[in-house]
């Protein structure tokens, strides 16, 4: 299956954008993702990733890095840090930017290092796919941590894209399955990627997730659009 952030990113860096990503998904929305909106600068960035680049330090991984303007940023910042991202094109991207340290891989696979802060932006914690694999990434991200890291990630919780009755209540599908999980679909020039599965995850729920697996969860700040960023660490 096709490339389609790699191809996208690579097509904008090389001069050549025309169109941007189509997404589909199983919330019955078709969407657009602008690419130039993947090359943002640090003003352009929404308050919830400069607050986040903010608070990053020491040794640092930039997972799902995509163009890589945070892993740019921090770098120029002077951190060491490291773009991660399963999208050669992607990386290919990070490479022709700047990024001096960079990585093709899925997080799971990847164990070669240990950091200071992972960054997991736009939804990182997405990566997990579905809400019965939180445990299970949450315990896999704070393995790759040195003494004293944290891990910065912000999500969203979608509950506002359901229907609400006159109780303030929401109607929610009850199909057994946890209302912010997704499945998207991406197209770019005509060409499909393959269905990979996402998850939005509320913050009381990361936060019984954490807590269930030896991280602390802080709210750090919320945005405008039921979005938050989260610090987690370790219990000492």
């Amino acid at each position: 299956m096709a490339d389609v952030f790699g191809m996208a990113l690579r097509d904008y860096q090389n001069g050549h954008y025309t169109e941007d990503i189509k997404t589909y998904s199983s919330l019955d929305e078709t969407d657009v993702i602008p690419v130039p909106y993947l090359f943002r600068e640090f003003d352009e960035m929404p308050k919830i990733e400069q607050k986040a680049l903010q608070l990053a330090r020491g040794k640092i991984l930039d997972i799902g890095a995509g163009a890589g303007n945070h892993a740019l940023y921090l770098q120029k910042k002077g951190f060491d840090v490291t773009a991660l991202d399963n999208s050669e094109g992607c990386i290919a991207v990070c490479k022709e930017r700047g990024i001096h340290s960079t990585v093709v891989s899925d997080v799971l696979d990847y164990a070669d290092e240990r950091y200071d802060t992972l960054l997991l932006l736009m939804n990182g914690i997405g990566l997990a796919g579905k809400l019965n694999n939180l445990s299970r990434f949450l315990q896999y991200l704070a393995s790759l941590l040195l003494p004293n890291g944290q891990i910065l990630l912000d999500s969203s919780d979608i509950i506002y894209m359901f229907e609400q009755d006159e109780d303030g209540g929401y109607w929610i599908p009850n199909d057994g399955t946890y209302y912010g999980e997704v499945v998207f679909e991406m197209e770019y020039k005509g060409q499909k990627g393959k269905p990979f599965d996402w998850v939005y995850v509320d913050f009381d729920t990361l936060q019984n997730a954490c807590e269930s697996n030896g991280l602390s969860c802080e709210l750090v700040i919320s945005g405008e659009h039921y979005d938050y960023l989260a610090k987690l660490t370790l219990k000492e």
